[in-house]
């Protein structure tokens, strides 16, 4: 690190009195609003420089002189203007394009959500690396509320999702824990207690002004990115006033429940155009639910499949999601400038659930080598989550996860030939669960019928109905979880010529980030028994019957009766003389934990043109890590034996080469070496043993996990229409060294503890076999893979006919991992990396003039392994999906707009599956959303 500051110093020694000139500006259209991505050159010689996301733009080192400065810019054509450069000083020269219908040979730009394609087109085509773009106003064409479900049309870019919303991303085909997110820049903390994951559903898209896909990465981005890095970039000041204001109403038809959602914006400049301010916020208030069905399958010694457990659940669920923003700018002069940002998300989830289980199902044989089925027999269990009667649950349990991210960043010009940025931001997420309750009532030796229907569609059917009187209480517990995860930030970058060919461009940027993290998951679990007999049988309590008349998946499944969740939320289980409390550390020694990390990087990059059509970029970026966490140990599941803390310190050497061909104004060829990492997950991380005696179960974190480290090959060519289009097609190739899974060890003995575990005293008994889940590092795995990708305004064809618009995407993946072992020590052969989508497709068909735009898009996503299971039986699969969505608006005047959205047409359930596609592990509908609504742009 220290090489890195002397070379940067001695730099900016060597080149801020050098006696050239620089020149600056900003280019916007006609309505003050900024275009990002344009290249603006100036003749003669290759001087060239491209808009920043605030359509910004700078040169460096331009010697005395005259030039002609030229922009071209997609769907809006070009301007030249004439100007004069002067040694050791800064020439300004602002660029405005005429958004209005423009005729560019045979193009015309009519339609409002064309200009917005064009930004984020040319912000792609520009970029250095592999990257897609979409514009806020071009998410806006979409039926999408959160920032998940936008980013599912992006190529190569799939969801998983809960509760019918997009929350974990997918990219080119690899797991969530492969990938990054970060808002401007600045990595976003989890607010789950487990993982690095970020929950996309918690950021409304009408909060985001431009989100940029990096497939590639440059040595000056974080190194955790295998799968690639989503960078949001909020909404910035345009150069005049703006006002826009959203709001809608529509109706969940699976609860039969009103939804709502608004939106504003305020943006506006001030002090003779130097401080720039944006407000902006949104409310979604959805009131809805799922109907769920879920199986555990399992094989008896004559290969009988059979149910082992079944859940039937009923889920009724408000979310409530709240965002804030605001950004403020200010120019002290051409060379200096200085922004401020800041995002508050909320979301508040109030879900009752209602599951009815059937459990430790063994089967009933009518032979004495037991090979025939004759039925099944079993426990039944109602079980009512909720949570306490107060102004902040309402008799529900209440999910509240919030996200907030705070930033400061400075763009300084020192001289003429030295270009400095620097940045600090706060980031926080938690997750908070209070008051969480659950009521459990079961009864045992129940008889089930010996057929289940179908694997499709599973259903297990008690011989006799069963009665509630019979139904005893098991448990009745209440919880509190909380979760935060937060990371401090501070980076600074230098930018100065560097270049070996005379004539052509060249620049060297060096810099330097730390980040500090810290997480930790802190939480309670306590049971209650009645003092009383009031309540020991379930007939005894308040109770609702839900019936399977209106059940999606089936109305042959009928959940029941259960306890009301007002019976629940009103129970007073502070009163001693009612209830007798204790705690139970087995629910929850085993989670918590703490994490501290800290990450030191610094790196070089060097982009040099060859030709005016050939330029490289060559980098290298080095990360130290260290990693301190504390974690439990537990034996007999209630008894906490000790904390235990582990320090890790490594460091990786992180390489990467770039090469971009622009042959003819309209093609872009780039090829790319790169590598990356993904740090293991925290829960995976954390030192905690946890030991099952009666039940011979262990389970362990391995703080000893490397992170999983990539070498990344890419090819991308890309064809930009002048209608405003793009064709490309690429190819990927990754290596994944290191890669992460679970590891189960049926035959666990008294030595491999000793030899697993050499700092803690050996508990088991010597001679048994026990059971151990620990996560392990996988030998390699390869992906690849590709991906083409077209939109384009069929402009060509006659009449109405050429406002029609396509665009479609399609990515395959294939990868191979080596190096798991099953429960047996058994090498497997011929596994998908967990988590990999094998084929990903969207779709969209729009048609749009002046006034009126509509779309019908479709998104679907092949089916993939999602976890190892023991063997192949026990594997589990996310099942294939397939969204259609549907939206249009009219334009009533120049400022106000009419639009209708519906969301997911086909009814499109979240399934998985046991080992084999017609095995039914989980099916849960959600049915489709209407939505309609105003928007107001002033």
């Amino acid at each position: 690190m220290k090489k890195i500051f002397t070379t940067i110093f001695l730099c900016a020694g060597l080149f801020i009195y050098a006696q050239t000139g620089t020149v600056s500006g900003n280019i916007n259209d006609n309505s003050k609003i900024a275009l990002p991505g344009a290249k603006i050159t100036l003749s003669p010689g290759n001087i060239y420089t491209v808009s920043d996301e605030y359509g910004n733009f700078v040169f460096l080192n331009v010697p005395a002189g005259k030039y002609t400065m030229k922009v071209d810019y997609i769907g809006y054509g070009s301007r030249e203007y004439e100007l004069v450069v002067d040694a050791e000083k800064n020439t300004k020269q602002n660029i405005v394009f005429d958004k209005k219908e423009v005729t560019i040979k045979e193009v015309k730009l009519t339609g409002f959500n064309l200009q917005n394609q064009a930004r984020a087109l040319n912000k792609q085509k520009s970029n250095a690396n592999i990257t897609n773009v979409i514009s806020a106003d071009q998410i806006g064409k979409f039926p999408d509320s959160n920032i998940g479900d936008a980013l599912k049309r992006v190529p190569g870019v799939t969801m998983q999702n809960d509760q019918g919303e997009a929350r974990d991303i997918i990219i080119r085909g690899l797991a969530p824990e492969l990938n990054s997110v970060t808002i401007n820049g600045s990595r976003i903390p989890s607010a789950e207690g487990d993982n690095r994951k970020v929950q996309m559903d918690l950021i409304p898209s009408d909060m985001i002004q431009i989100v940029e896909v990096n497939k590639t990465l440059t040595s000056d981005q974080d190194a955790d990115a295998i799968g690639g890095s989503v960078d949001l970039i909020t909404r910035s000041a345009s150069a005049k006033e703006r006002i826009s204001l959203s709001t809608a109403s529509g109706y969940n038809p699976i609860r039969e429940k009103a939804l709502y959602n608004t939106s504003f914006v305020y943006s506006n400049r001030f002090l003779n155009n130097k401080l720039g301010m944006v407000l902006n916020g949104s409310y979604n208030n959805n009131d809805y639910g799922s109907d769920n069905v879920e199986a555990v399958w399992a094989k008896d010694d004559a290969g009988n499949v059979y149910i082992e457990e079944m859940d039937i659940r009923k889920y009724d669920v408000k979310r409530e999601r709240k965002s804030v923003g605001a950004d403020l700018d200010f120019k002290f002069n051409d060379k200096n400038k200085i922004r401020f940002s800041a995002m508050y998300n909320w979301r508040d989830d109030w879900e009752n659930r209602y599951r009815l289980r059937y459990s430790s199902i063994v089967p009933v044989y009518s032979d004495a080598a037991k090979t025939i089925i004759s039925g099944f027999t079993g426990r039944a269990g109602y079980q009512t989550k909720g949570g306490v009667n107060n102004n902040l649950n309402d008799n529900t349990r209440l999910e509240r996860q919030i996200m907030q991210n705070y930033a400061v960043n400075g763009e300084h010009v020192l001289g003429s030939k030295l270009e400095m940025n620097w940045g600090a931001s706060y980031s926080k997420a938690e997750e908070q669960r209070p008051d969480e309750r659950y009521i459990h009532y079961r009864v045992s030796g129940v008889s089930f019928d010996k057929n289940f229907d179908s694997p499709e569609e599973p259903l297990l059917k008690p011989t006799t109905p069963v009665a509630l009187n019979k139904l005893k209480l098991q448990d009745l517990t209440d919880q509190n979880g909380f979760t935060y995860e937060e990371e401090i930030t501070a980076r600074f970058n230098f930018r100065l010529p560097f270049s070996i060919i005379e004539g052509q461009k060249g620049r060297l940027r060096l810099g330097a980030k730390t980040r500090l993290k810290t997480k930790e998951r802190d939480n309670d679990f306590f049971s209650y028994k009645p003092t009383g007999s009031n309540m020991n049988t379930m007939d005894q309590t308040d109770l609702v019957f839900w019936g399977g008349e209106k059940f999606n998946p089936n109305s042959k499944y009928s959940p029941g009766y259960f306890v009301s969740n007002q019976y629940l939320g009103n129970l007073d289980l502070h009163n001693p003389s009612l209830f007798k409390k204790s705690e139970k550390p087995s629910e929850f020694l085993f989670a918590n934990y703490s994490a501290d990390e800290k990450i030191y990087a610094g790196y070089v990059r060097w982009d040099q043109n060859f030709t005016d059509q050939l330029s490289m970029i060559a980098g290298v970026r080095v990360e130290n890590t260290h990693t301190n966490y504390t974690g439990n140990v537990v034996e007999d599941e209630e008894k906490l034996t000790a904390t235990r803390g582990i320090k890790n310190d490594y460091t990786n050497f992180l390489p990467s080469l770039a090469f971009k061909y622009s042959p003819t104004t309209n093609i872009v060829v780039r090829a790319a070496y790169s590598t990356a990492l993904a740090r293991p997950s925290y829960y995976k991380l954390s030192p905690f043993v946890g030991i099952i005696p009666d039940d011979r179960d262990i389970t362990a974190g391995n703080p000893d996990l490397k992170s999983s480290f990539a070498h990344n090959f890419d090819l991308m060519g890309e064809y930009y229409f002048k209608s405003v289009g793009l064709l490309s097609v690429g190819g990927f190739y990754k290596k994944i060294n290191d890669f992460i899974y679970d590891y189960r060890d049926q035959n666990f003995t008294y030595d491999k503890f000793s030899e697993l575990f050499p700092d803690l005293p050996n508990s088991l008994v010597p001679g048994q076999n026990y059971t151990l889940l620990y996560p392990k590092n996988g030998e390699s795995v390869n992906v690849y893979g590709f991906e083409v990708a077209l939109q384009r305004q069929l402009d060509f064809l006659p009449g109405f006919l050429k406002n029609f618009g396509v665009y479609v995407n399609y990515t395959y993946t294939k990868s191979e991992a080596k190096g798991i072992y099953n429960a047996d020590g058994d090498l497997r052969k011929g596994l998908m990396l967990p988590g990999t989508a094998p084929h990903m497709f969207n779709s969209s068909l729009s048609w749009e003039n002046k006034r009126f735009s509509a779309r019908i898009s479709l998104n679907h996503t092949a089916a993939y392994l999602d976890e190892l299971g023991g063997g192949d039986f026990e594997d589990r699969y996310y099942d294939k999906q397939t969204f259609l969505d549907a939206n249009a608006s009219y334009s009533i005047n120049d400022w106000l707009r009419f639009f209708v959205e519906a969301n997911n047409l086909t009814n499109q359930p979240l399934r998985y599956y046991q080992g084999v596609s017609a095995r039914t592990m989980q099916m849960e509908y959600y049915k489709p959303r209407f939505t309609a609504g105003l928007k107001f742009d002033f």
